[in-house]
């Protein structure tokens, strides 16, 4: 995703991850594109958030764009066999931290009248999944929250923007053993172009693929016992984590997205009048 918002136009990178060796790989990556820094974040932590943006700015100047795409998902255990530290560090992580990082970013946005978050929330947060309960509600509490932010901000007529992504499962490793009878699993670079235009249109919402959209609708319209059969037994759906194993000999187990554990992915862009000096961050 990066490199493609430097490939449209962005002129700086900043990759927040906890990791500084994915930092380096990317920057070394990606050195060739654009202006890239990196900064190692733990988005456990809210003082590190503070430290870590304070530093940012200092450094690369005002944040325009954020993407927030970090997330972990620990098992494919029953929600009675998964530990406490599970359950408090999924929710951590998918949900509190990209609440966080914009709890911190927002006020300069709001204060600029400028700017735009994006959150990758997931399709597991519209549609309840067996073997993922707290998965599930994690991207369910990131919908909700974002979309919420995002009537606010109307609200105030402020021109800062809330998108919200809701992808199926991405073939990054993350999920490694998810099987899908009736929806594909997503291609990264696919995904990630959608999700960029998505930023680019200003759209308040993105369910990828697109049918994803209609879900509300089919939870509204059927009842209970007919929509999980629709979805559990036909399309397959409530099977998708039966043979889980997420990735393998990879110290980034179980990680969302293009980086590592604990990573936000931040993107500035900077603009005079009509002409887009785009800078990346």
């Amino acid at each position: 995703m990066g490199r493609m918002a430097l490939e449209r136009g962005a002129a700086r990178l900043i990759i927040w991850d906890i990791n500084e060796s994915n930092i380096e790989l990317v920057k070394n990556e990606l050195s060739g594109k654009g202006q890239v820094s990196g900064y190692r974040v733990d988005v456990s932590d809210r003082s590190v958030i503070e430290q870590a943006y304070a530093t940012t700015v200092s450094e690369c100047g005002p944040i325009d764009i954020l993407i927030q795409c970090a997330g972990i998902v620990t098992s494919n255990a029953t929600f009675d066999r998964l530990t406490t530290r599970d359950i408090e560090r999924t929710m951590m992580i998918n949900a509190i931290a990209p609440m966080n990082v914009a709890h911190v970013m927002l006020a300069d946005m709001i204060k600029r009248d400028k700017g735009h978050i994006c959150n990758i929330a997931s399709a597991a947060g519209m549609l309840s999944m067996p073997k993922m309960s707290v998965y599930s509600a994690s991207k369910w509490s990131v919908i909700g929250w974002s979309d919420s932010v995002r009537i606010e901000l109307a609200k105030m007529k402020s021109k800062v923007r809330f998108t919200t992504v809701a992808p199926y499962f991405i073939n990054t490793g993350m999920f490694d053993g998810v099987s899908s009878k009736i929806f594909p699993i997503l291609d990264p670079e696919n995904t990630a172009r959608k999700i960029i235009r998505a930023i680019e249109r200003n759209k308040d919402f993105r369910g990828i693929p697109f049918g994803f959209h209609f879900i509300r609708f089919w939870q509204a319209v059927l009842p209970a016992a007919l929509f999980d059969y629709v979805f559990g037994a036909i399309f397959g759906i409530y099977h998708t984590m039966d043979h889980f194993t997420g990735r393998k000999n990879d110290n980034r187990k179980h990680i969302e997205g293009a980086n590592s554990a604990d990573s936000a992915l931040t993107a500035s862009v900077l603009q005079n009048g009509d002409n887009a000096e785009r800078k990346v961050s």
